[in-house]
């Protein structure tokens, strides 16, 4: 009976960092954080039993310097190392270096992630394993005169994609054949500077399709199952803002329909432990897209409605150990959805907006968990991604969950820092969204941003937002009192 990994270093920072530390204490695994000069007093790096600084503020000088992570695991005696997500989370070659180093990298074997790195190669491998993909080219284009020739084949409009894009970038749409000289050289150009790479391809664009998801994780004993979907489509410049699950547009025949393509295209690479694999759906068919080969953001929403822990799930796998669980253990239980809070301006186009958090006061009750890195007085610092949290809901079913989100959005209390907690609230009482018929235009189409600034600047005019802190304010005395008293009762009692 394999044992499990002797103690795990965190290659990362921020929620994703004390999510992992978390799952590792409850199996009993010693933990240790690297952390940058910004991060000196985050609350992860207090989270874990041993600390390394291991460099400056910019991520180029820490969290993305390979030799400095691996010395400090050889250092300290960390035989495991989970790159969470972002950073060196996809990097093969990081992952080849933990091998070289007998170091367990807590993700998929480096193989497999350069198989789905490229979406070229990981295209051609959906096509020999009958996975459906989008309509367009499976070999890179040389030249604009090719780009105009596959574009009329497949039929405008189309998209360049960078085959070693990702996070929404190297993406152009072309919708005549009078743009595509100026969009194929552009988007060469991003994504040489992006990725060190100027390889891009033409797909068909699906207009207004649904981003759908599926959970895969597997063992290195050949076992792989799916933990459905997640619906992410409320999406800005190709970033995804809300994720539900289930989607309201899938019956239980495409459900399970998709999550044996998903199933097949994870175990055609050779792939082991956490992963997603992404689709357009539109129109009742669906078309695979892409795999990130880590652990997502919204990963909390499929242990609402599965029960299974996937972190944990990621450490025995990575240890060694089989999956605990079979396709046919994987239910659906219930509604969740999961709303990335983030420190954004929506004054200001929903700027990055770094700063020291003043107040913060999380929702709570039943159905309420929020994954953060952050507490009164820690300072988001400008380097890094400005998510503050994850407030993720579970109901019955979707109409409650997204009422018991409305209330989890009006008791959850930032200050200092401007946040977007605005545009959730207005996304929920939408009925657009409400009605769950909503796609990847949703946000452009129905012109939610610019309600969004409305909506601030009429809680400014009005002093709701004040008026809200103070009633938040005197709860909290309330339950502190309550709280006080039942202490000194309890003592009395002793």
């Amino acid at each position: 009976m394999p044992k499990m990994l002797s103690k795990v270093m965190v290659a990362n920072r921020g929620e994703i960092a004390v999510r992992i530390f978390r799952a590792c204490k409850e199996l009993g695994i010693p933990t240790v954080a690297v952390y940058s000069e910004a991060d000196a007093h985050a609350l992860f790096v207090k989270y874990a039993d041993e600390k390394f600084c291991i460099g400056p503020g910019p991520a180029k000088m820490s969290y993305l310097v390979k030799e400095k992570l691996i010395d400090t695991a050889l250092k300290c005696g960390a035989d495991g190392i989970h790159p969470g997500y972002g950073f060196l989370a996809e990097n093969d070659a990081f992952a080849e270096m933990c091998r070289e180093n007998r170091i367990e990298f807590i993700g998929p074997p480096p193989e497999a992630m350069r198989a789905m790195g490229s979406k070229i190669e990981s295209k051609k491998t959906m096509i020999a394993h009958n996975v459906p993909v989008v309509p367009g080219t499976v070999d890179p284009i040389s030249d604009a005169a090719e780009a105009k020739r596959i574009a009329k084949e497949v039929g405008y409009p189309v998209m360049i994609k960078a085959a070693a894009g990702g996070g929404g970038i190297g993406i152009k749409k072309v919708d005549k054949e009078d743009e595509m000289e100026k969009a194929l050289e552009s988007n060469r150009t991003l994504a040489k500077n992006s990725f060190g790479d100027d390889t891009v391809f033409i797909e068909k664009c699906i207009t207004n399709p649904r981003h759908i998801e599926f959970q895969v994780i597997g063992d290195k004993h050949g076992h792989m199952i799916h933990a459905n979907e997640r619906e992410c489509s409320v999406q800005r410049r190709h970033q995804k803002l809300i994720e539900e699950t289930p989607s309201c547009a899938l019956t239980p025949e495409i459900r399970a329909e998709m999550g044996k393509a998903a199933v097949t295209a994870a175990a055609a690479v050779g792939y082991w432990n956490a992963g997603t694999c992404e689709f357009m759906f539109s129109d009742g068919k669906f078309y695979f897209l892409e795999m990130n080969t880590r652990l997502q953001v919204e990963h909390p929403i499929t242990e609402q409605i599965t029960g299974i822990d996937l972190a944990k799930e990621q450490l025995r796998v990575a240890s060694g150990h089989e999956l605990q669980y079979r396709q046919s253990d994987v239910g659906i239980r219930g509604h969740a959805i999961e709303c990335r809070i983030n420190a954004e301006d929506p004054l200001n186009n929903f700027a990055p907006a770094p700063g020291k958090i003043i107040r913060y006061a999380e929702p709570g009750g039943i159905g309420i968990r929020v994954d953060s890195g952050v507490y009164p007085g820690f300072e988001i610092p400008p380097y890094y991604d400005s998510m503050i949290a994850k407030l993720i809901v579970w109901a019955e079913d979707r109409p409650r969950c997204i009422e018991r989100m409305k209330r989890a959005l009006w008791e959850f209390q930032i200050s200092g820092v401007r946040h977007n907690i605005p545009f959730h609230e207005v996304v929920m009482n939408d009925d657009v969204f409400k009605s769950g018929d909503y796609n990847t235009s949703y946000i452009p189409t129905y012109g939610i941003l610019e309600r969004v600034t409305e909506y601030v600047k009429t809680k400014k005019a009005d002093g709701s937002a004040q008026k809200t802190a103070a009633a938040m304010a005197a709860v909290g005395a309330v339950v502190s009192a309550m709280s006080q008293a039942g202490a000194q009762q309890q003592g009395g009692k002793k």
